[in-house]
């Protein structure tokens, strides 16, 4: 079986592809694979392209590993979270090539990047974790609460609403849309252009505009997730 995530370096770029074949679930394997991914691109001083399989971005965590227990569950989403603090606080800029469907987990990692492109098509983006009947965590709801429209907040998050991705863009999924085969181009361009800008200003303004989230993301999830896997 190949690797569920690639690396490769392009100037002052980092490209990680997603890509384990179906569904590109989260699973611990694949936060693994991000976390050394990611050291790679901090250590080159790159900005990242995060990239999903054709017509797939994320569908979430691994659902065969929340059904081993309430250990392997909160490890699993507890690791999840941060790796969207990690994405969220990168010094340097991530930009989300959005090939296909995010959903759950998949559509947190959108509201972490700092430029989300979606591909156009008949896509499904959103978190369902209300419709499956999981209580939202809190790092998901800060995270969608700085970039989701107030209009969407409470349909996106309490009501599980789901968008295509022309409505994901209103609704603060999304930056953009294009066409689906050039939507991993866009990405890479938008990357380039981020890396350009003055770094230290760059993530230093980043860090004050999303402080008070990042913070409370952390003060919380250790009972969050043992509100959320009891028995853990």
């Amino acid at each position: 079986m190949s690797e569920p995530l690639s690396f490769e370096s392009s100037g002052d770029v980092a490209v990680l592809r997603l890509d384990d074949g179906k569904a590109n679930a989260i699973s611990p394997a694949v936060l693994q694979a991000f976390g050394e991914a990611l050291d790679q691109a901090e250590e080159a001083g790159q900005a990242v392209a995060l990239v999903g399989r054709p017509g797939r971005f994320s569908a979430g965590f691994d659902l065969s590993v929340l059904r081993e227990g309430p250990a392997a569950g909160r490890a699993l989403v507890t690791g999840g979270a941060r790796l969207a603090l990690r994405l969220a606080r990168f010094p340097a800029p991530v930009v989300i090539a959005c090939t296909g469907h995010a959903l759950a987990m998949g559509a947190v990692l959108l509201t972490a990047a700092d430029t989300r492109i979606g591909a156009a098509g008949d896509f499904k983006l959103g978190f369902n974790e209300v419709a499956i009947g999981m209580t939202t965590p809190v790092f998901l709801m800060e995270l969608a609460r700085e970039r989701i429209s107030k209009r969407h907040f409470a349909r996106a998050v309490v009501q599980a609403e789901i968008y295509g991705p022309e409505a994901a863009v209103d609704a603060g999924l999304l930056d953009r849309t294009v066409e689906a085969e050039r939507v991993v181009e866009v990405a890479h361009a938008e990357a380039e252009r981020l890396a350009k800008l003055p770094r230290g200003a760059y993530v230093a303004t980043r860090a004050l505009a999303r402080a008070a989230a990042l913070a409370h993301i952390e003060a919380t999830l250790e009972s969050d997730m043992a509100a959320a896997f009891p028995g853990s």
